[in-house]
């Protein structure tokens, strides 16, 4: 009989990841292509390195992820963030790497760079930047058919699936729940996950996070749960609206605070922020996600994508102040626009650009 080749098959699998390593160490090296997706491959140390200045510059074919021309394809790998491997576990790791051109220039989709830049600022450190980032995503089968949806057909209507328990409301909870637990093993710093308001949507949070640490939390989680469903043969949506009609779509909420908002009469500094953020709201849309404009419509708790809005408590603003902030006059702010295809280091530099430095 011959094997399903969308599914990992553990059985087989078992006494080959059981054999001794010798003292070597296996490190897979991730980072983000040319069309913002994900990519890695592995290499052999000859020991576990005791920093993430002991781990080598690699290289790759650019040329075959839309980050070089075939004429001088080489991008190099510099590493830049450091987790355990869920998958092989013992001393292996996975290495969250930044991709530069031959000549050393950042390659041009490496937004790691200049996000590093702005969160190094002197003005940045003092206010300590903390984000937390609700990363919503959609399951399919690799029919393309959404996970648990009837064949030819649709579920009933969103109502039952938010945060929903029970068989017919929530669809893959094992793999939510495997994510997870790779996310708390490998370092990620996720605070939590909840089933979305449409069928086979789910959401996890990452933070919170200050400054760079954020985008690279929120790139290794997405990786560990793409690797995961690996596993099941599930695919991984993350567009913002993958099904029109009357169903939410998803987002990236990026809940953000600093030293002047979580002070005591911080929620002055939280509306200053707001009035800045609204004087560059199409430059926030401009990074805010690819497609958003199917996402925000006004509609499915979003505000519109031409206009600006605030407000305690709406999640039909642009920016949602908590009831709870409102209440104790301090805390943190929530940006609902940006989709959930977001590069997080474009977005929390922007953030910090417009309400810190004032860019």
């Amino acid at each position: 009989m011959s094997l399903d080749p969308y599914v990992s098959h553990p059985t087989l699998l078992a006494k080959y990841m059981d054999l001794p390593q010798n003292g070597k160490v296996q490190a897979e090296y991730v980072w983000i292509d040319g069309d913002g997706g994900l990519r890695c491959k592995t290499t052999t140390l000859d020991s576990a390195p005791k920093s993430i200045a002991d781990l080598k510059e690699w290289n790759f074919d650019g040329s075959s992820t839309g980050q070089a021309q075939g004429h001088d394809s080489d991008v190099y790998l510099r590493p830049a963030a450091v987790f355990k491997d869920p998958f092989r576990r013992g001393d292996n790791i996975l290495v969250l790497a930044e991709t530069y051109n031959a000549d050393g220039t950042p390659n041009r989709t490496n937004y790691r760079y200049s996000a590093k830049k702005v969160m190094d600022q002197p003005e940045t450190k003092k206010e300590e930047p903390w984000f937390g980032i609700e990363q919503e995503y959609t399951l399919f089968g690799n029919d393309g058919n959404p996970f648990g949806w009837p064949k030819g057909g649709f579920p009933g209507p969103q109502g039952p699936y938010y945060c929903g328990v029970g068989t017919g409301k929530v669809f893959a909870r094992d793999i939510v729940e495997a994510h997870y637990r790779c996310c708390l093993y490998a370092g990620v710093k996720i605070s939590g996950i909840n089933a979305e308001v449409m069928p086979s949507q789910w959401e996890f949070q990452v933070g919170p996070c200050e400054g760079i640490d954020m985008g690279d939390h929120l790139t290794m989680a997405r990786f560990l749960l793409m690797r995961v469903c690996e596993e099941w043969g599930i695919k991984v949506s993350f567009h913002p609206k993958p099904l029109k009609g009357d169903w939410n779509g998803a987002g990236c909420h990026t809940n953000y605070s600093t030293n002047a908002t979580r002070a005591e009469g911080g929620i002055k500094a939280i509306e200053q922020y707001i009035e800045l953020l609204g004087k560059r709201h199409n430059e926030h849309i401009l990074v805010y996600g690819d497609d958003n404009d199917l996402r925000l419509t006004g509609l499915h708790e979003t505000g519109h994508i031409g206009t600006f809005s605030s407000g305690v408590a709406n999640r039909g603003a642009s920016i949602r102040i908590p009831r709870s902030v409102a209440h104790e006059g301090k805390g943190y702010m929530e940006d609902r626009r940006p989709a959930s295809n977001i590069d997080p280091y474009r977005v929390t530099q922007i953030i910090v650009e417009t309400t810190i430095l004032q860019m």
